[in-house]
């Protein structure tokens, strides 16, 4: 079977990819503060939405290359950028928790405006 691209190619993949899961998150640690005051909501899920199905597909793509026996230059940087996957679903559930303690602070302060 032939090699999906070259080693430079593959540096460039892995260069691409790298650079995508760092802004990525980058932009998930810029949004703590909103997701801490209970902001932005649908910002934050569709991001970590992108995120982690960007994640699992690239994860995917090199576990497939994996099985069909492509060189490591194919495999490596699918598979390393793959797991950022790993990072990103325990921020999400995190995340979740921190709009749940958002709200009910909300809501625990407006209990105490109405007496």
């Amino acid at each position: 079977m032939d090699p999906w691209w070259t080693q430079q190619q593959a540096g460039l993949v892995g260069g691409i990819g790298g650079s995508v899961v760092g802004i990525v998150g980058g932009l998930v640690g810029a949004m703590a503060g909103w997701v801490n005051r209970g902001k932005c909501k649908p910002l934050v899920v569709g991001v970590f939405g992108l995120a982690i199905a960007g994640s699992s597909t690239v994860l995917i793509a090199g576990l497939a290359a994996l099985a069909l026996h492509q060189p490591w230059h194919v495999c490596y940087p699918l598979v390393q950028v793959g797991c950022s996957i790993f990072l990103f679903v325990p921020f999400a559930f995190m995340y979740q928790g921190r709009y749940r303690q958002a709200e009910m602070r909300h809501l625990e302060a407006e209990e105490m405006r109405r007496g």
